[in-house]
Formats: structure tokens, sequence, C-alpha cells
């Protein structure tokens, strides 16, 4: 992949974008090539802290019992307690399941966690993931984990051969977003079978905006 072409569409995307109420996300559409996807190697699950941040920080829901509520009220988006799992209409937790970014879960109790929310998270692919940190210990410090998710990004293929994910928004310099961009780049080509050789190209474009297509 040529990185010159990758910083130029980035530029462009941002030119192309138009002028909104609203500041418009960055995104990145990466397409994969010859891969088997169902077979393990063919499967992206992978979690990224961009290197110059989200600019808009992903929301975090904490999932726990009362020995992390001090904590989790004080640096987490939304909390919900072990005692009030059962007490949840299903409306409340398809919200809950949108408007979320992450989810952490109090390792004790996951049990309770997968009964409760499973079947609002698990078919989004937010169920709280070790990979992502997301387990957390009932007397553990929570602010490192907390902190790094808010800028973290999550890449995943759901079966299919494309993975699409945020760099940033349209506030961030290029130099930032095309940092955040190559982050995600090679930690995709050291997950791949064959690296480079399965990317078949990358979109880049804001929300509202034109895509332009790097090759």
């Amino acid at each position: 992949m040529d990185t010159n072409k990758l910083r130029e569409a980035i530029k462009q995307a941002k030119e192309a974008s138009g002028k909104r109420e609203f500041s418009q996300s960055v995104d990145m559409f990466i397409n994969l090539k010859q891969l088997d996807l169902k077979k393990p190697e063919g499967k992206v699950e992978e979690f990224i802290l961009l290197p110059k941040g989200r600019a808009k920080q992903a929301k975090i829901c904490a999932l726990i019992g009362p020995e992390l509520k001090e904590q989790a009220t004080k640096y987490c988006d939304q909390v919900i307690l072990s005692d009030d799992f059962s007490k949840r209409t299903p409306r409340q937790n398809k919200v809950m399941a949108r408007k979320n970014n992450f989810f952490i879960a109090q390792a004790n109790i996951m049990p309770d966690i997968a009964k409760a929310f499973g079947k609002y998270l698990a078919p989004i692919g937010k169920m709280p993931n070790p990979k992502g940190g997301q387990i957390v210990p009932p007397k553990g410090n929570i602010e490192p984990t907390v902190s790094g998710l808010k800028q973290t990004v999550k890449l995943v293929n759901k079966g299919s051969p494309v993975i699409h994910c945020t760099i940033g928004n349209e506030k961030m310099s290029d130099e930032d977003l095309f940092a955040n961009a190559i982050a995600i780049v090679e930690r995709l080509k050291a997950k791949l079978p064959n690296g480079d050789q399965n990317l078949k190209n990358i979109v880049v474009k804001t929300t509202m905006g034109k895509s332009f297509k790097v090759m």
C-alpha cells in the first residue's frame, strides 16, 4: 500500500466533507482479499489504542457489583449495578447497547452479565472482551482501562471481507488522522496471514462526504 496515497485520501476526504452543523467523523473502510472467512486466520478481532486519540471519545458502560461503584461512577459514562440487572426492561437494554461503544465487566459476575445482557450485546459484537482488557477484577483500578478504551477502536470483519473503523474526526489535523490510520493498517497487516497481500484497497470518507479510494 502506498502510504502517500493514504495521506492524500485523508486530505481529500476532509476537503470534500462540506460544512455541517456537527463535526463529522473520518472513517476508514479496509477491504480484504484472499481470505477464507470461515477459518480462524480469516477472522479479525483487534483492539487498537489510537496514538492520536479519537477526538470524540468512546462511551464506556460499566456492568459491575458494589465493589467498583465509586470508581465506575467517576470514570464511566454509564454504570449498571448487579442488583439492578433484573430490573431493566428490554428497551432500556437495547438503548444501552446502542449508545455505548465498549462495556467493562466485573470478572466475578460475568455469568450474571452474560445472562442479563448477552442477547443484546453479543449480536453486535459488544460483549466485554478480555482482548480489550474489558474484564476487570472486583478490587482493581479501572481508570487506566477506561481511559485507554475511550481512545480505542475495534477492528472486526464480522464474516465479511471489509473492516470499518473511525480514525478520528474532521477537526483533527491531517497528520494526526494519518498516524491513526497507519497504526490501524500496521496492526492489521501483522494480524493477517499474508500481511499486505490480504489488503485489497482502503476507502476514506467523512460521515456525509465523498469516498476516496487507496489502491
